[in-house]
């Protein structure tokens, strides 16, 4: 067994060594602060393995000493002798036959001759049973234990180590522990929120590292020039959740195209026949702007419609709302793609929905191709951190936010400069979900720990410096 020896300025710097040199699953086995840094006893897995196998064959082995020891130790059994003939039956052979006549013997004679004749019980020997080898499948189970208790051990101390590394970085470098601790009361993910720090210069104070990290996030959320898609025209299906304002979202993009081109450029479709006049909201809008309205059911339908409106400059196209988790949702925008026409998916986000649920949503119809998105319902949000996190990490281009029930005043072209101030406007610190500074190191230090094998995103989005 060859434990290594690790030495660094301080915990992470230590832990990448041990990770360079053992791989990720080398096992720690003890750290302690020394002059000059942090201290770290490892060893590979592989070493680990092998004690397991050692100690199995151990374990067989004296098994099976011990089953020969036992069968040593019991006697041999004394060999039985052959009953003897009965002196009864013997004498009466030897007697004469006198008048040739055979002898009767009687009923008497033939009974305690029986008796005599018959041949003695064995006495029973008590059969000592045999130890049985281990069983292979259990030694293993055992040996599974023991690598799940070192493993949960080594999952401790590197929990330990985190906590203790942010706990220096935090007395070392208050301003930007400062910064990073905004990001998060702002709503943006410790992911995000670590590779932002990353970017900034250990000795800024927070003015100059808010300013910095306003700079990077700026950079970073992609957003489409004003009215782009008006402009440019085509065919657009509005995607998204149940409730996200899909109808309504239609209907204002409809208006600005019918403001810059003209009604008879626009034509609106929808699939939405689930919903008990779910048709009729868009039909409503419709004959408002003095478009056409058409419903669809599938994809003859759809290429149907496609081919009659081909000179229209833009077709808006309002889906049946459906969970992320949905299975008609491949189906539906399978029927899209299948058209033979260029069809552009706008994916639209609702800016109140937790970051879970957002990632959730993004991962379900970004694997069918999303050219954009739009951000709905920032009027009913506390914050935009969360949602402007998903869009930034997930590398959408946002084209509109929506703030309201008003057509088309409530939709406008997406300003990050405009976003990210209001991302940051000061929180209170009554608020129940603002981090206090003993639970941000206790937040941060679970963070950065990490967890092997649970398939968490590490990409945080950040291309621009």
């Amino acid at each position: 067994m060859k434990v290594r020896r690790f030495l660094a300025v301080n915990s992470r710097e230590a832990l990448r060594k041990v990770k360079e040199e053992l791989g990720a699953d080398a096992v720690i086995l003890s750290n302690k602060a020394v002059p000059g840094g942090i201290e770290i006893m490892a060893l590979a897995s592989d070493e680990i393995a092998s004690l397991a196998d050692k100690s199995r064959q151990a374990e067989v082995s004296a098994a099976n000493q011990h089953s020969a020891a036992l069968r040593a130790s019991v006697p041999a059994a004394p060999p039985v002798a052959p009953p003897a003939p009965s002196e009864n039956i013997q004498s009466k052979k030897a007697q004469p036959v006198a008048s040739g006549v055979p002898a009767v013997t009687s009923a008497p004679e033939i009974a305690a001759t029986s008796e005599t004749t018959r041949p003695s019980r064995v006495p029973d020997t008590q059969a000592i049973p045999i130890p049985k080898a281990p069983d292979p499948a259990r030694a293993d189970n055992v040996n599974q234990n023991i690598i799940q208790e070192i493993q949960a051990m080594r999952q401790l101390m590197e929990d330990q180590l985190a906590s203790v590394g942010w706990s220096q970085f935090s007395q070392t470098h208050p301003d930007s522990m400062k910064v990073l601790r905004t990001l998060l009361n702002a709503g943006f993910s410790p992911l995000l929120a670590r590779h932002l720090l990353d970017k900034l210069q250990i000795d800024a104070n927070f003015e100059q590292g808010l300013k910095k990290t306003i700079t990077l996030l700026t950079l970073n959320l992609r957003t489409a020039d004003s009215d782009e898609m008006i402009e440019q025209g085509g065919i657009y299906t509005l995607i998204g959740p149940t409730g996200v304002g899909k109808t309504t979202t239609t209907a204002k993009l409809a208006a600005r195209a019918v403001i810059r081109h003209g009604a008879d450029k626009v034509a609106l479709l929808t699939t939405d026949s689930y919903r008990i006049g779910g048709h009729e909201q868009l039909r409503i809008y419709g004959k408002l702007l003095g478009v056409p309205v058409r419903s669809i059911k599938d994809i003859d339908d759809l290429q149907l419609m496609l081919h009659e409106l081909r000179g229209k400059h833009m077709v808006l196209i309002d889906t049946v709302g459906m969970s992320q988790r949905d299975q008609m949702l491949a189906e539906q925008i399978a029927m899209m793609s299948q058209c033979g026409t260029t069809i552009k998916h706008l994916l639209l986000l609702n800016a109140t929905s937790n970051g879970g649920t957002l990632d959730e949503v993004i991962s379900a119809y970004q694997q069918h191709g999303i050219h954009g998105c739009i951000i709905t319902k920032m009027d009913e949000a506390a914050g935009l951190g969360t949602v402007l996190d998903a869009v930034i990490r997930r590398k959408l281009k946002l084209h509109y936010v929506t703030n309201g029930q008003k057509v088309p005043e409530d939709l406008h072209a997406a300003n990050s400069r405009y976003l990210l101030h209001r991302i940051f406007k000061p929180l209170s610190e009554d608020s129940p979900f603002t981090l206090q500074d003993t639970e941000f190191a206790l937040t941060m230090a679970g963070q950065a720990a990490g967890r092997p094998g649970t398939g968490r995103q590490t990409h945080a989005g950040i291309d621009h410096d």
